[in-house]
Parts: C-alpha cells; sequence; structure tokens
C-alpha cells in the first residue's frame, strides 16, 4: 500500500483488504496508525526473529502505554516513536536491551552491531529511493541487520517492492545521505 499511500494519503489505507491482521479494531483506527508505526514493524520484525507472533497496532497500544506514542483524539493526530519510554517498554514487555543512540556517524553502525544486535536507525523515509536526494534526514525507521565499513543492511517497512523492503543494502554513503544519526540499538 506504499505507493497509494504516497500518491493519495493515508486514505488509500482504507482499502487495505488486510487491515484486520494489523489488530486495529476498525480500517479506520488501522489507517490512522499504519502512517505512524514504522518502529512497531521493526520492533515485529525483531520479535519475528526471536520467533513470535505480534500485530502491529497491538504493540503500539501496548507501547503507548508506557509514553511510546502520544495520542490526540481532538485532531487525530499520533506522535512518535519515543525513544526513552520505548526502551523502557521493549525491556519491561520483552526482557530486551535496548538502548537509545544519538550522535552515531553511519561508520558507527558496524562497530555498533558487534555489541548489539539490531539497529532501529531514523532515516528520511525517501531511502525507497536511494538515487533521490532526500529534503531532510530522519522521520522514519528502518531495522539495521548488518553493517560493514562500506555497507548497510535493512528491512524498510514502508519499502514500495521487495527491493526497497527486505534485506536491502546500500552503499554507506548513501545511507549516510538519509540517515539522522539517531537511533535505538537493541540485543535479542
Amino acid at each position: 500500500m506504499t505507493l497509494p499511500v504516497l500518491s493519495e494519503g493515508s486514505s488509500a489505507l482504507l482499502r487495505d483488504p488486510l487491515w484486520r491482521e494489523s489488530g486495529a479494531e476498525s480500517v479506520e483506527e488501522y489507517a490512522r496508525w499504519a502512517v505512524n508505526i514504522c518502529g512497531m514493524a521493526c520492533l515485529k520484525m525483531i520479535l519475528a526473529a526471536r520467533g513470535e507472533t505480534h500485530r502491529t497496532v497491538d504493540l503500539a497500544r501496548a507501547c503507548t502505554a508506557f509514553g511510546g506514542y502520544v495520542v490526540n483524539d481532538e485532531d487525530q493526530s499520533i506522535k512518535g516513536l519515543i525513544y526513552a519510554p520505548f526502551v523502557t517498554f521493549v525491556a519491561e514487555t520483552f526482557g530486551l536491551k535496548a538502548k537509545t543512540i544519538t550522535n552515531i556517524p553511519t561508520a558507527g553502525i558496524a562497530p555498533l552491531l558487534e555489541e548489539r544486535t539490531v539497529f532501529i536507525a531514523s532515516v528520511n523515509s525517501q531511502i525507497r529511493w536511494p538515487d533521490r536526494q532526500p529534503p531532510s534526514k530522519g522521520g522514519h525507521l528502518v531495522l539495521v541487520t548488518a553493517a560493514t565499513a562500506d555497507a548497510i543492511r535493512f528491512h524498510n517497512p514502508s519499502g514500495h517492492d521487495r527491493d526497497s523492503q527486505a534485506n536491502v543494502t546500500l552503499p554507506a554513503s548513501t545511507f549516510d545521505r538519509f540517515f539522522a544519526n539517531r537511533g535505538i540499538a537493541v540485543t535479542l
């Protein structure tokens, strides 16, 4: 649904036939959360690596109880993912060791992954089109699973096709154009 959302806005999600699998109580709740849930998609992938199955909206609701999202019912906005409450949420709920990382250069990701299993990195969502110049850095989360000095491999919850979704590998210099130098390091 990424390309329809990009061209039509979040209302395109009201046509998603798979919305019930998200854990949302209605298609409207799904559409509201789906454009704000990249962090929970990353968490869902981490938990799946441990053999656990969780629905993204269920995860988001639970994270909200810890302050990881701020939901405003008046204007229907959702703010988050807020890193510190997320770290507490995953520790207390799933026993994951997580740590907020700021001011980390792209070159610092490979050494970080020698100590931690994965890194949830803040990037610009246009990373799905690595040949483009992003208007800014950050605002979207991807799950970095491997890194070397020369390349970063990640899963992108909002990729628009298989090549931009799973096991995407980009040169470190390309990743750096999108990377906001912050994220969450997680050990399973």
